[in-house]
């Protein structure tokens, strides 16, 4: 994987400051996520290393084909809300700091290497309490081994994953806590495609020190195809206790998905379409999606924007107790799903989001948004983005959720630090007015993060 992945302007699918991009001789890789995915092999040549002062530690020679790469994630981030969940939050006016940091230790030795990458996340201010999505301490966020047999690599261990545009498999990012998994994962290269057989177990954070645990009562499995321009993936996934219209019980659910994805010319596409089947506590599932996303760039005007219009489609349950489940299921999906304010996640939805990005200075880039949110069905609630149902569907008929709207802010200091800041605010609609709290929400997020 080679994308694009700055902080906050990954989340909002912002194109990349010219700052961001690497300007040394040697042509570093762009920076990810996940981090294990940067190939900084390049930098064997002393010469090379001296372009840049990150150079002497992405690459330390320690002997006869064995080398050390290292780098460091530094993030601030605070966020304020305003009638949080329309005023239907414990705390709905709250105000938090977020702090993290991830370094990282990459070992190469002739064909295998070990990745270890431990997380310090604290959070100060979190009303009633901080979760262990906020804060968990010093714990171990990544540890695995690799062996590289040519067209197959095998990894084992605890890693995150990020797959596609993390629809359904992502790093959850944006908040304090990222997402990892503990199992096996082979990448099999086949032509220009590559196919990802995984076999994993989430991986529970704890609100202290080194208590981070493999779930036990939620697995995944499947098989992931990247070729160029498409995606294709099937994917399984054991819920022991999950939760669906009141009732607890056990799930099994496969999801059968096609993604076509690419650039042509100034024109840029991602189009995805997932259909689950499987069973949850005696019922049948049968559930869907369709995401859509068309942009296009227009280099040669002021700002040089670019201008993409979202549209996402998820099923909902039409009827309860009919013994069949309509309500989709995201899995582990990104962690600021349509943007910095999220309140709603990828079940029961139609959402409408048309975004504006441009440059506004060298290292300087904003971007505004908007989106409306409708319920894809009259039978079923709306849902956060872990799948929590939030506003049950009661006797509401109405199917407008809300509207939103975004401004971001971002500033790319120098290769390594961003700054940035985003102002949301979402009016809810006639649903979350007939079924509860329907105050405005409002966040306002500032962000401080330095990388190499």
């Amino acid at each position: 994987m080679r994308k694009c992945l700055l902080p906050c302007l990954a989340l909002l699918a912002l194109p990349v400051p010219a700052a961001a991009q690497p300007r040394e001789a040697w042509q570093a890789p762009t920076l990810s996520i996940t981090r294990y995915d940067e190939d900084w092999s390049d930098l064997a040549d002393a010469e090379k290393r001296a372009h840049h002062w990150t150079g002497p530690f992405k690459y330390i020679p320690i002997g006869d084909e064995a080398w050390l790469s290292t780098g460091i994630e530094v993030r601030a981030r605070s966020e304020s809300y305003g009638d949080n969940l329309w005023g239907g939050a414990d705390a709905p006016d709250d105000a938090y700091l977020w702090l993290r940091a991830l370094p990282y230790v990459d070992l190469h030795i002739g064909k295998t290497r070990a990745f270890v990458q431990p997380i310090a996340a604290y959070a100060v201010g979190v009303a009633p309490s901080a979760s262990p999505i906020d804060q968990t301490r010093v714990d171990l966020l990544q540890a695995f081994g690799e062996i590289d047999l040519g067209p197959v690599t095998l990894r084992a261990g605890r890693q995150m994953l990020s797959l596609g545009t993390e629809r359904l498999i992502g790093t959850r990012y944006g908040p304090n806590m990222p997402l990892a998994f503990d199992g096996a994962r082979a990448d099999v290269r086949i032509g220009k495609a590559t196919v990802s057989l995984l076999a994993m177990k989430p991986v529970q954070p704890g609100p202290g020190s080194f208590d981070d645990a493999t779930s036990d009562s939620k697995a995944l499995w499947g098989t992931y195809a990247a070729l160029p321009e498409l995606d294709l993936y099937y994917l399984s996934y054991r819920n022991r206790a999950a939760r669906f219209g009141g009732f607890e019980g056990r799930e099994i659910r496969h999801s059968l998905g096609l993604r076509s994805h690419g650039i042509r010319d100034d024109w840029h596409w991602n189009v995805e379409g997932v259909y689950q089947f499987g069973h949850f506590d005696g019922q049948r599932i049968a559930a869907w999606t369709l995401g859509t996303e068309v942009g296009r760039s227009f280099p040669d005007l002021p700002l040089a924007p670019d201008a993409t219009l979202r549209v996402n489609i998820v099923s909902g349950d039409k009827k309860a107790g009919d013994g069949k489940l309509g309500t989709f299921n995201a899995l582990f999906p990104k962690g600021k799903y349509f943007g910095e304010l999220s309140p709603v996640g990828p079940t029961n939805i139609i959402s409408v989001n048309p975004r504006v990005s441009g440059t506004l200075y060298e290292g300087l880039s904003a971007s505004l948004g908007a989106m409306a949110y409708w319920r894809a069905s009259k039978g079923d609630g709306v849902y956060d983005i872990p799948g929590n149902l939030i506003r049950a569907p009661g006797d509401s008929d109405a199917r407008f959720i809300g509207k939103e709207a975004e401004v971001t802010i971002a500033w790319q200091a120098t290769p390594e630090w961003e700054v940035s800041t985003s102002f949301s605010a979402f009016a809810p609609g006639a649903f979350i007015r007939d079924t509860g709290p329907a105050k405005t929400t409002t966040m306002l997020g500032l962000e401080s993060n330095f990388r190499f």
